[in-house]
């Protein structure tokens, strides 16, 4: 079963997935746990996962595989 976190065209949908993931990091085992099984720093991380932040596709796969979720793109079906 998949679960939509955010949507990469909405700067309030962003904010909202990034805060998400930020608490499935934080329950899966802390920040710094999540940052040093993902090879970043504890800082980073929390920058990157704050409402503002703007990881990188690197940071965001690692992050993401680090708490055993990944990345799904699909087609938009609004677009003719």
């Amino acid at each position: 079963m998949g679960t939509d976190l955010f949507s990469a065209e909405d700067p309030e949908d962003r904010a909202a997935g990034l805060l998400a993931l930020r608490t499935v990091a934080e329950a899966y085992g802390g920040m710094a746990a999540v940052a040093a099984d993902a090879g970043i720093s504890r800082e980073s991380l929390y920058r990157a996962l704050s409402p503002k932040g703007n990881p990188t596709l690197k940071t965001l796969l690692a992050v993401l595989k680090t708490v055993g979720m990944r990345l799904s793109v699909e087609p938009d079906r609004r677009v003719a």
